[in-house]
């Protein structure tokens, strides 16, 4: 019979194994165009983590390969119970995609606003009168989701998905956008061409608090640079230590949130020009490439979803089944079908202890 020790050891190799794969998968994101896929990918299975993501990618490659899955891309992932619930069952040999599932503890606190006053409550102990409570993420832990693919019985519900003319921009996408520049203290105007903002399509001032795009553009490419600029919004004000620390990354970040935007409506993402990943990922102090495009891909994905969860357009799929419950990480015309966190298999061994960037927006 396996010990404890024997079980957390086995649940450690596998970690290392994720982490080996994501490694993998991250140093792939060496060109423009690699990333591009990436996001694009993320953009439709955006309530995974940026982590999880790749890890889904990268293990439905395989299964396709090796010919488990008719498709190279993955269409909805959930868990074994999850597919048990709409009906559906994981076929025999299928295997599993792994990704990495927070693990949560119960911390109190007397004095709350002491960072150092938290201590962790163990198994059902309760808090001591007039202390707070909150849950915080201490580690993680294998977990497994399978593809639509390999599961058999009621058929999935169609989402219905947008569709765009070249050149249209989804309805009402700019007035969504436009509406966020402006709560952020920013004002919007239009420039006649680009000579007028020194051959940009569209510019953000942060001492002005203000963003201004071109006029001479068709609707998609209008709309494609304020997500662009409202990117830069929000996520690169100087005096923001994020900022300092990604010194360099700027229009890479600001261009990848616009791609996951317009990709999140059904837009064509052949248009959009990332500059080379290695030259940017290299030149952060202090800091290898992989961790760069790894904690780089999640600030780009928060950013998004943060936008995406303002907004009542009409969007694709996230990758999660319709009919699922689960938390909400954008507002969807397809809100009632939206889905749920992924069924991970039991284990009583203590969770491996992560740094805190390995774990960030984990799902």
């Amino acid at each position: 019979m396996a010990t404890i020790e024997d079980r957390q050891a086995a649940r450690d190799a596998k970690l290392d194994e994720l982490h080996e794969k994501l490694a993998g998968a991250v140093e792939e994101l060496v060109s423009g165009d690699g990333w591009k896929r990436a996001l694009t990918f993320a953009a439709n299975f955006r309530s995974r983590s940026f982590n999880n993501t790749l890890l889904i990618w990268v293990q439905h490659q395989a299964a396709h390969e090796q010919g488990f899955v008719p498709d190279p891309m993955p269409t909805y992932v959930a868990g074994y119970k999850q597919w048990q619930d709409l009906g559906r069952q994981v076929q025999k040999g299928q295997p599993g995609y792994q990704i990495l599932a927070p693990v949560t503890g119960r911390f109190a606190s007397a004095t709350p606003a002491s960072t150092d006053s938290w201590r962790r409550l163990k198994k059902f102990e309760k808090p001591r009168p007039g202390e707070a409570v909150r849950s915080k993420m201490i580690g993680v832990r294998p977990a497994y989701v399978w593809d639509a693919s390999q599961t058999a019985g009621d058929p999935l519900p169609e989402l219905p998905a947008p569709t765009l003319l070249e050149g249209e921009a989804p309805a009402g996408l700019w007035e969504g956008l436009a509406k966020q520049v402006e709560a952020a203290g920013f004002s919007l105007g239009d420039v006649p061409d680009t000579p007028s903002i020194h051959g940009a399509n569209g510019v953000t001032n942060y001492t002005e608090k203000s963003v201004l795009v071109r006029a001479d553009m068709d609707a998609a490419a209008r709309v494609k640079t304020l997500a662009h600029e409202l990117g830069h919004v929000l996520m690169h004000d100087p005096e923001n230590a994020d900022t300092r620390l990604h010194r360099g990354i700027g229009e890479v970040e600001a261009e990848s949130v616009a791609l996951m935007i317009g990709a999140a409506h059904g837009m064509d993402t052949s248009g959009y020009t990332i500059p080379y990943v290695a030259s940017w990922s290299a030149h952060v102090d202090g800091k290898e490439p992989v961790d760069v495009i790894k904690s780089t891909g999640e600030r780009v994905r928060a950013t998004a979803i943060r936008i995406l969860d303002q907004l009542d357009t009409p969007m694709t799929g996230d990758g999660t089944p319709p009919g699922i419950e689960r938390e909400s990480t954008h507002r969807n015309v397809a809100a009632a079908q939206r889905a749920s966190a992924s069924h991970t298999p039991s284990a009583t061994a203590a969770p491996k202890q992560v740094a805190l960037a390995d774990v960030r927006g984990m799902r």
